[in-house]
């Protein structure tokens, strides 16, 4: 009974509340693709209901607005859940004010790969569901039916001040299934927290891991996961072919394959070694898609240029490195080099991938951009936020809705209680749609019926 209560008082709380510049400035939406419809056979379409919001002001912040500028002095107004105007003394009725005085507002920050929810908490084999490893490609399965949407770990990625992150499959397979992306809510089912209309990915890797997975039956080098790729690709242009013919014709493994070279669904790619990248694009002039963002990415400062002239993201760390072989030649320069490329039209990005380090992202983006200047790169703060909100939303299709804190946009964005590269600073106040999400000085944060049910147990 107190259980009930408990759990009927918290949906009431969750569900029923909710360099110099000046002047309003707007931006064209951009980084749209054209979305996957995943009720495409009538099922498994996003059911995200942003909760309400209130029309609010945040005053004379310092603002990183995601897109490489920085505003001092500013307001942020939302309302109805979306970026209504930036600028200094804003004329607002009826809005709910906060004082922004020494703090700073971005976007909400965007982890690209996570493997939240697949590899949940507490981290036992029974939970353990990222990997459908029976299969050199396994382009069939979908990281959302493995995700759990009561795993404890997103409200700790939601104190570190992320909105949204990306669920991949792990890096067993030449082809490892579909990715989600998902929105940091609290959701009884994962459609609740799918993010709307945005692309599925297909996750793929290079490199060791396949190869040392399946050595036993194929492939075992290099050269056989290359052949895998190719032999996957030859066959959904046959499923493609037979499409034209039969349209009801059904093959959920070639569905996924056919979307990409369809345009639909993006190409994530675990890759470490520069030319292994570049094996991956040939294959990809080859069958005719592109690849979305390469992943880890250690060699990625070797080919930089390349991959800015191809359009390519590099989601990477900030200086972790030398765990195994084909991640030793690192050097912690990688993202701004990246970034820098080509008159700094690089698209660098720095992801987590793991529970731990998404709590601080920021920390990261401070690492990689201390060695980025060191290395001799003129890189500002205000450019260093975009590796971890505009470019994360580019790389999965989403930046047409969020990313950058530009006028109807989604209003995901943070307060933070100091500048977010200081390691001193903490998200003080997390909203998503406009909801308020996270509150640190009320510890006001989602808690599932699982946190729940741990407490009740824990004061016995």
């Amino acid at each position: 009974m107190i259980k009930k209560l408990l759990v009927t008082l918290l949906a009431f709380m969750l569900f029923g509340c909710s360099e110099q510049s000046s002047g309003i400035f707007q931006e064209e939406a951009e980084g749209s693709v054209t979305h996957f419809k995943d009720d495409t056979h009538g099922t498994y379409a996003s059911t995200y209901v942003p909760l309400p919001s209130e029309n609010t002001v945040i005053r004379n912040a310092t603002v990183f607005d995601g897109d490489g500028n920085k505003f001092l002095n500013y307001d942020v107004q939302f309302s109805n859940g979306k970026i209504a105007a930036i600028g200094r003394d804003l004329q607002v009725d009826d809005a709910t004010e906060i004082d922004g005085s020494g703090k700073y507002v971005t976007p909400g920050i965007i982890d690209n790969h996570s493997h939240m929810g697949v590899y949940s908490a507490p981290g036992v084999r029974t939970s353990s569901d990222g990997n459908e490893a029976t299969s050199p490609n396994t382009a069939e399965v979908w990281a959302e039916h493995s995700v759990w949407s009561q795993d404890p770990q997103y409200k700790l990625a939601l104190a570190g001040g992320i909105t949204t992150f990306h669920v991949l499959p792990g890096s067993a397979n030449l082809f490892g299934g579909r990715g989600v992306t998902l929105k940091n809510v609290s959701g009884n089912t994962v459609p609740d927290m799918k993010f709307p209309d945005a692309p599925h990915s297909l996750k793929m890797a290079c490199g060791e891991n396949p190869k040392r997975v399946y050595s036993s039956r194929g492939p075992s080098t290099r050269m056989g996961n290359v052949a895998g790729y190719r032999n996957a690709w030859i066959g959904a242009e046959k499923h493609r072919k037979t499409l034209e013919s039969n349209p009801s014709e059904r093959n959920i493994k070639n569905e996924t394959l056919v979307g990409v070279l369809d345009g639909e669904i993006l190409v994530h790619n675990h890759c470490y070694r520069a030319d292994e990248m570049a094996t991956m694009i040939n294959i990809s002039e080859e069958f005719g898609y592109k690849v979305s963002t390469f992943h880890h990415g250690v060699e990625a400062y070797k080919i930089a240029d390349l991959l800015a002239e191809e359009g390519i993201c590099a989601a990477l760390w900030a200086d972790w490195w030398g765990f195994k072989h084909e991640a030793y030649d690192m050097t912690i320069a990688n993202i701004a080099i990246v970034d820098q490329a080509r008159g700094g039209t690089g698209c660098a990005i720095v992801h987590s991938d793991s529970a731990s380090g998404i709590q601080r992202l920021n920390q990261e983006a401070a690492k990689a951009l201390a060695a980025g200047r060191e290395a001799g790169f003129d890189i500002s703060e205000a450019r260093a936020m975009t590796w971890l909100t505009r470019n994360p939303a580019k790389s999965l299709g989403i930046l047409d809705q969020t990313g950058t804190l530009a006028l109807g946009k989604d209003a995901d964005l943070v307060i933070w209680s100091g500048n977010p590269f200081s390691v001193y600073t903490k998200a003080e106040r997390v909203y998503i749609d406009g909801a308020l999400a996270f509150d640190k000085a009320t510890n006001f944060m989602p808690h599932t019926d699982f946190d729940l049910g741990i407490k009740e147990w824990e004061d016995k």
